[in-house]
């Protein structure tokens, strides 16, 4: 029995086929997941708080609001182009079946479309590609919106640190399982 997880794609004729309606699911995933990220500010620290608690990043609820607090906002391209990524990964894999479900504009779908982006942020590739991202940002003179340089590098830096414990974690489990 092999313990190997499958991540073959699905079959090529049951992807999306159709432009248009690739298109008008392509605007459903972005503007549902663009409102979800793009909150009032309370509610943006609040879901923060609660990652940083629920993966552990933080020792206590308080000191997940002060990392919470002190990460800024991302700006909407960075988060336009890693939607983008996401829908480009759920057209190559998901079958179009699958994918009117989640674009039927229902709230339980838009809810599963926003933890399926954020499973997606999760993976070891997006880590780095927003590590990268984050960090090109803030070696820009001035980052978009006005969002200085030194805001934009300490959230490259949170997301460096934190690839960085998780690295070690899984270095720790390999070497307890040899």
């Amino acid at each position: 029995m092999s313990t190997a997880k499958d991540t073959t794609p699905a079959a090529a004729e049951s992807l999306v086929q159709d432009a248009e309606l690739k298109i008008a699911m392509r605007a459903h995933i972005t503007a549902v997941i663009m409102d979800r990220v793009s909150q009032d500010e309370a509610r943006r620290a609040e879901a923060l708080r609660d990652y940083l608690a629920v993966t552990q990043a933080a020792a206590d609820l308080a000191a997940a609001d002060t990392l919470a607090l002190m990460v800024p906002p991302l700006m909407p391209s960075l988060y336009r182009r890693w939607i983008g990524m996401f829908a480009d990964r759920l057209f190559a894999t998901a079958p179009e079946e699958q994918l009117r479900v989640l674009c039927d504009g229902s709230e339980e779908n838009g809810a599963a479309l926003a933890l399926i982006f954020v499973m997606f942020l999760e993976s070891e590739r997006m880590e780095k590609q927003m590590s990268a991202d984050l960090c090109a940002f803030g070696q820009s003179a001035q980052g978009e919106e006005g969002v200085n340089a030194q805001m934009a590098d300490i959230a490259a830096s949170y997301i460096r640190a934190r690839v960085a414990v998780l690295a070690g974690k899984d270095d720790e489990k390999a070497k307890k399982d040899n």
